[in-house]
């Protein structure tokens, strides 16, 4: 009777094994199209997750006017995705403060997030590869992009929903997956002993010092960077990335083994790390999300930079930055 019990036992337990299978074997992918969001968004575990902000030219109320049915909105510019610590600002959240902002949106472990960017440029891109390394870094496991952002689904001509749309929240505890994130003090030691390469995802005015950002307190670039600007991976008249192939032929300037990307704030940055961490599949790539806000915040840190006393003449006269 307990061989019967036993085999019978055995028996439906492999049948439940297999008919789990698929659930637990499927892996998000980094992108997925609008026609793959409109047949999977109402399954029970998907976040759609809209982030549109005043950086792709959003106007507050532009999420109530239109959006994905049945997403949820959060501000990438004021949600709270970057922070200020010790008066440096872009940096990334706290544990506590990353539990706060993904549960409220109703966001747990279990979740598969696809987040949406409006889809009308390169920064706009950026927008949504932070978002996605964020959570990857609070460890969301199965996080996609919408592939072309809100503009694709529009063109594909699905449905759009008005109004406000409310999270349910959820309990969200955080593992950080401390790989991916670069610490300033890793790329100091970068910059002593190697290890790594260091990959400036900067326009070339930025890397040369002719130009910085706002919140960046010098010019120029870390010592031993390349520049491979984020916009080399987007083509601007699809607004959305280039095909694998071009991607992989502009990602086989950065040599080969460990490399960290970095920009002014982590912002285009987190573009350089999502195709060569999550497309390409270098997976000993690092974003230094603190970038060149968080570097120049020391003043004793090393720069490289081919700025001239021309140029802060011309500054000085209102002709250049």
């Amino acid at each position: 009777m307990r061989k019967i019990f036993a085999s019978r036992f055995g028996a439906g337990l492999a049948v439940a094994l297999v008919l789990a299978a698929p659930a637990l074997a499927a892996e998000a992918q980094p992108l997925v199209s609008a026609q793959w969001l409109n047949s999977h968004r109402t399954e029970q575990n998907l976040v759609v997750l809209d982030i549109r902000s005043a950086i792709d030219g959003s106007k507050p109320g532009a999420f109530a006017q239109g959006h994905i049915p049945g997403s949820v909105h959060s501000d990438y510019d004021k949600a709270g995705w970057r922070v200020t610590r010790n008066n440096v600002p872009f940096m990334v959240p706290t544990t506590a403060e990353l539990e706060k902002l993904i549960g409220e949106l109703g966001i747990d472990e279990n979740s598969h997030v696809v987040v949406v960017p409006a889809g009308v440029n390169v920064l706009d891109f950026g927008s949504a590869a932070r978002t996605y390394w964020t959570l990857k870094y609070a460890g969301v496991a199965n996080v996609s992009i919408l592939d072309g952002g809100l503009a694709a689904w529009k063109a594909a001509g699905y449905k759009l929903a008005t109004g406000a749309q409310a999270p349910s929240p959820a309990i969200f505890t955080a593992t950080i997956d401390k790989s991916i994130l670069a610490l300033a003090s890793d790329v100091e030691t970068i910059g002593k002993s190697g290890g790594a390469t260091l990959v400036d995802a900067r326009p070339v005015s930025f890397f040369l010092g002719k130009e910085k950002a706002p919140a960046a307190l010098a010019y120029g670039h870390i010592p031993g960077a390349i520049d491979v600007d984020s916009a080399r991976f987007y083509d601007p008249a699809a607004n959305r990335l280039k095909p694998q192939a071009a991607l992989a032929s502009v990602a086989g300037e950065i040599p080969a083994g460990a490399a960290v990307a970095y920009c002014n704030t982590g912002h285009w940055a987190a573009t350089d790390w999502f195709v060569l961490h999550e497309l390409l599949g270098r997976k000993n790539a690092r974003l230094f999300a603190g970038s060149m806000v968080e570097w120049t915040s020391v003043a004793s840190r090393p720069l490289e930079s081919a700025r001239t006393k021309w140029d802060d003449l011309k500054k000085k006269l209102g002709l250049g930055s």
